[in-house]
């Protein structure tokens, strides 16, 4: 399947005078020097097409078997409630999922493999005829979804996939995967730059992240969210993402006095000297880099800063920078890490933390206070024989859990103060009324919308008859939309604790045409027992 190509030149990056090891170019939308993107394949040497869930193939097998498998429909990729018991998310992972469209396929390898999968009767799962089937089969579908760097909420589609539906079941599976996880990071890392404010954020949670893959992943969403840079190399290559480190540790350990480790690294990286000084006495160690730092003015070079990785950092970073101010390194910066996240940073720059980077692994990385978005992907509606559309509604005991049918689009309403509020509304039905919305989870809440306010609809065309439209971005231009959709919302929407609920509901006609299928569904149920 043919892809658009773009032109993407490697750009210039603004060096931060605060941090060593930045990359002098940057590749666009993981583009490495060449301009050759670097597919998720690449990664794996192999097809992945079979990067799903079994479910989906015997649903496929059996939607094949029953001669439904070009029959039309749409899903929705959404999340019920924003992660952290925050009041957003921001998502991410739209990329890799265009990445993987782009070259769908099952190929010979993966068909042998299905061949051998054998039922509870010990015959084979599924028939040569439909593994034949498969192998012809190619990625035909239309795509829209929203931009990644936008921040979102729940229930709303983040992507909406409509055709055949033997195709939009089977890459589900691998559509979750791929925006699940890197919304999850994106969300984190935006939380934790806000609490840092003005101060850069550093991502470092390769050695702690879930996998090669995951930590890739991680470092991508985390630079989208906010995160300056990251320790991750190959993330820095294959992204383009800047890199930055110091030494460890072990450095310190492997020489006789901690003072000759630091002077060891300055002869050796003269200009790029950020000391680590908590590996036997903090203070004295800011004394020692102080000292070392001394000696590479005088021969003409200047100490970027110190890390601190352990203790009270509020009361060390006060006591670092007095020490650093009082012999004239008032320019030097102040890196701090040890298993940060927004909550810690907050109260830490509240006593007054002299801290200008902040250093944040696993708690990054790993999205260390709720493993999981727990984005789902629902059936909206399906094409009947003569032409005309069914809303399909999926109904559950717990009302968070009941889906909204229709072919779905979200329409945002701002005013010149920010975002106001959000409308899910049927493209089948269109927009009746443009004043108000519907909770929902409870229809007894409405707000009404100003008339006057400026709209736009969040999804956006990523592929139309299987063939990518959407054009390439950067992930400068997708952290730079980000920081500007955090900036468009309420203060009281971005708060950590107990945040304001960002108004998101049901457009008039669709929320009356969602009530009338509850009330059938549930009448027929009763009906029958």
């Amino acid at each position: 399947m043919p892809r658009s190509t773009h032109p993407n030149a490697s750009v210039f990056i603004r060096v931060h005078p605060w941090f060593p090891f930045q990359t002098g170019r940057r590749a666009r939308n993981g583009k490495n020097d060449t301009g050759v993107m670097q597919p998720l394949t690449a990664t794996y040497r192999t097809s992945l097409g079979l990067l799903t869930d079994l479910y989906q193939l015997t649903m496929a097998y059996g939607y094949w078997k029953l001669g439904r498998a070009e029959q039309e429909a749409v899903f929705h990729l959404f999340f019920r409630r924003p992660p952290f018991q925050g009041g957003f998310a921001l998502t991410a992972g739209l990329a890799h999922v265009v990445d993987f469209l782009d070259r769908f396929g099952i190929d010979e390898g993966d068909r042998a493999y299905l061949a051998t999968l054998t039922g509870n009767d010990g015959k084979a799962l599924f028939e040569p005829a439909f593994l034949d089937y498969l192998g012809q089969l190619s990625f035909t579908c239309a795509v829209d979804a929203v931009p990644e760097g936008t921040v979102v909420f729940g229930d709303e589609p983040l992507v909406r996939v409509h055709g055949p539906i033997i195709q939009s079941q089977i890459v589900e599976t691998a559509l979750l995967n791929l925006v699940n996880f890197q919304t999850l990071v994106a969300t984190k890392s935006a939380r934790i730059c806000m609490a840092a404010g003005e101060d850069s954020v550093l991502e470092f949670g390769l050695r702690r992240a879930q996998g090669v893959d995951g930590a890739l992943a991680a470092t991508r969403a985390a630079y989208i969210g906010g995160a300056s840079a990251t320790s991750n190399v190959l993330a820095g290559r294959l992204f383009g993402i800047p890199v930055h480190g110091t030494h460890a540790h072990s450095w310190v350990m492997a020489f006789d006095e901690e003072i000759e480790s630091f002077e060891s690294y300055a002869a050796t990286l003269p200009n790029n000297c950020v000391f680590l000084v908590d590996t036997y006495d903090t203070i004295a160690g800011v004394h020692k880099a102080v000292e070392v730092g001394r000696r590479l003015r005088q021969r003409g070079h200047e100490m970027v800063g110190i890390r601190l990785d352990s203790g009270d950092l509020a009361y060390l970073s006060i006591e670092a920078r007095r020490v650093l101010d009082e012999a004239g390194f008032d320019k030097a910066v102040i890196v701090a890490s040890n298993d940060l996240d927004e909550q810690l940073i907050r109260d830490l720059k509240q006593q007054g933390a002299t801290v200008a980077v902040w250093g944040v692994g696993t708690k990054l990385a790993t999205a260390y206070d709720q493993p999981a978005l727990g984005g789902v992907y629902k059936l909206g509606a399906i094409r009947n024989a003569d032409g005309s559309w069914k809303h399909c509604v999926k109904l559950s005991e717990q009302v968070i859990k009941t889906s909204i049918p229709g072919i779905l689009n979200v329409r945002r309403f701002a005013t010149r103060d920010g975002l106001i509020a959000d409308m899910i509304y049927d493209e089948l039905t269109g927009v009746t009324d443009a004043t108000r919305i519907i909770d929902a989870d409870d229809p007894e809440r409405h707000k009404s919308i100003d008339a006057a306010a400026q709209h736009r609809d969040l999804l956006v065309p990523v592929a139309r008859d299987g063939h990518i439209v959407m054009e390439d971005e950067s992930l400068d231009v997708i952290r730079q939309r980000a920081a500007k959709e955090l900036t468009a919302l309420h203060p009281s929407i971005r708060r950590f604790l107990n945040p304001h609920e960002y108004p998101v509901g049901l457009e008039s006609e669709l929320h009356e045409l969602r009530s009338r299928m509850i009330h059938d569904a549930r009448t027929k149920t009763s009906e029958a027992s």
